[in-house]
């Protein structure tokens, strides 16, 4: 007899993501940010409004730098994070959510941000 599992209820223990997928996510600086910046917020995000804050933290933002964050993130950073199931992308809304397995990450987003700052000074 076959268990029919496609309503099954996700538990926390789903939710927990592999090492290699951890280090992977968190590798680039602009991914743990993008994480730590949806770590503050409630709700979704417009995907505009996240890449602006990163055009700001890189320093003065220019239109070509804000072009060039946008694909990066479209094509490299959107992805990662849509194959470990931490985010959710609306595309008709243009929004990012994090998603349950994302707080998998906030333990290492703390201690990246306290490395992070203290590289900083």
């Amino acid at each position: 007899m076959k268990t029919d599992t496609s309503n099954a209820k996700r538990t926390a223990a789903d939710d927990r993501l592999t090492s290699n997928t951890i280090f992977e996510l968190l590798c680039e600086d602009h991914r743990r940010y993008a994480l730590s910046y949806l770590t503050q917020r409630v709700g979704a995000v417009r995907l505009e409004e996240l890449i602006d804050r990163l055009a700001h933290r890189d320093g003065e933002p220019t239109p070509e730098r804000i072009e060039q964050l946008t694909v990066e993130f479209h094509h490299n950073h959107l992805q990662k994070f849509l194959d470990a199931e931490v985010l959710q992308y609306d595309t008709e809304a243009g929004t990012v959510e994090r998603r349950a397995a994302a707080s998998s990450l906030d333990p290492y987003l703390e201690l990246a941000s306290v490395n992070d700052l203290s590289l900083a000074e």
